[in-house]
């Protein structure tokens, strides 16, 4: 028998950081990604942001890998929301994304961290917020291709 507990928090942002995911279609997005996460048998447990980004706090199956999970909800979101607002037909994720583990002693902390992004992001931007993630997980990066 195994025992495994994948607990992420996923960042990605939309295509040049264009503010695209006003409230009214963030509110409708959380939930759209959760049930692709479902479909991958995997939990949401937390999704929001900005209008120009989002957050999720999940727990994944280990036999999907990660890079499949963000590619089945980077596209399927993109169709659905090209299909359900008008006016969106621009619209499209950033390339790359971040991926952090999340520890069960720390997981109380994330989803907080993802449902409170509005008021988080009055004092910090996106470009900001990515940089000091990736700093606190001890990521490595290069500037110049953080923001494609």
């Amino acid at each position: 028998m195994s025992y495994i507990s994948l607990k992420y928090h996923l960042v990605f942002s939309t295509k040049d950081r264009k503010p695209f995911l006003p409230v009214e279609i963030m509110s409708r997005l959380g939930p759209y990604v959760g049930g692709i996460i479902r479909d991958l048998h995997g939990d949401m447990l937390a999704a929001n942001g900005p209008a120009d980004h989002i957050h999720i706090a999940t727990i994944l199956d280990q036999k999907v890998p990660l890079m499949d999970v963000l590619g089945r909800i980077k596209a399927n979101s993109s169709k659905w929301i090209h299909q359900t607002f008008d006016g969106l037909a621009d619209f499209a994720w950033q390339e790359g994304y971040a991926a952090f583990s999340v520890s069960h002693s720390a997981s109380d902390q994330v989803i907080q961290y993802v449902r409170r992004q509005i008021e988080h992001h009055s004092k910090m931007d996106f470009k900001q917020e990515l940089r000091a993630l990736l700093d606190r997980h001890g990521i490595v990066y290069d500037e110049k291709y953080l923001w494609k």
